[in-house]
């Protein structure tokens, strides 16, 4: 059943990862370069692919280096923690932004809200919830942290910023700033409900 649901999960996730970059090619306005670029600078895509990759180094048991690490302890709980900043900043801050429709409404919807709660039902069921603390997961937050840098820095300078909510020239950086506050207490509540679930299914699990 876990490699039914981890191959179900490697399928949409590269289905819905190609689709966005093909969809992004063909609507491009910049040079390929500077679409690719900006195809690696949402965090949706990136989560999407460290999903992505989780599934597939366990469907293929994958143990060479670059994919042991998602077999570490705690990896597989921030990066549904993560999937579902994604989902949740969607649903609130971005759905009304626009309105996308044939290939691109179904990928939109598979990034955004289909794989977020496939993940999340596939850690409930299928995920070790063992000596999960939030002191563990505290280095993840590097993740967020770096992407922020990089999209502000990256953004000074080319004028793109791939979400409303990080754009400096438009809203200021004091709203930047609360934004971005935003966000990590979420994804720091979002944490430790995760942990708080792991403990409650462990209690029930024992009891059985």
């Amino acid at each position: 059943m876990k490699r039914k649901l981890e191959t179900i999960g490697l399928c949409i996730g590269w289905f819905a990862i190609l689709a966005q970059f093909f969809l992004m090619f063909q609507n491009r306005q910049t040079d390929i370069l500077e679409m690719v670029i900006r195809f690696f600078s949402f965090f949706t895509i990136l989560t999407n692919i460290l999903v992505t990759l989780y599934f597939t180094a366990s469907v293929f048991k994958l143990k060479l280096i670059p994919f042991k690490w998602f077999f570490s302890k705690g990896t597989i709980t921030a990066i549904t923690a993560f999937i579902l900043i994604v989902g949740l900043v969607y649903q609130v801050a971005l759905r009304g932004v626009w309105q996308p429709t044939g290939l691109q409404r179904i990928v939109d919807e598979l990034l955004h809200t289909i794989i977020p709660l496939y993940v999340l039902i596939y850690w409930c069921i299928k995920v070790r919830k063992n000596d999960l603390r939030l002191k563990s997961f505290l280095g993840w937050l590097l993740y967020p942290v770096l992407f922020i840098v990089f999209i502000l820095a990256r953004g000074h300078f080319s004028g793109f910023y791939p979400y409303p909510f990080l754009n400096v020239p438009e809203i200021g950086y004091e709203k930047t700033l609360l934004n971005i506050s935003i966000v990590f207490a979420t994804t720091l509540t979002i944490f430790t409900s995760l942990i708080l679930i792991g403990k409650i299914i462990i209690k029930k699990q024992t009891k059985i």
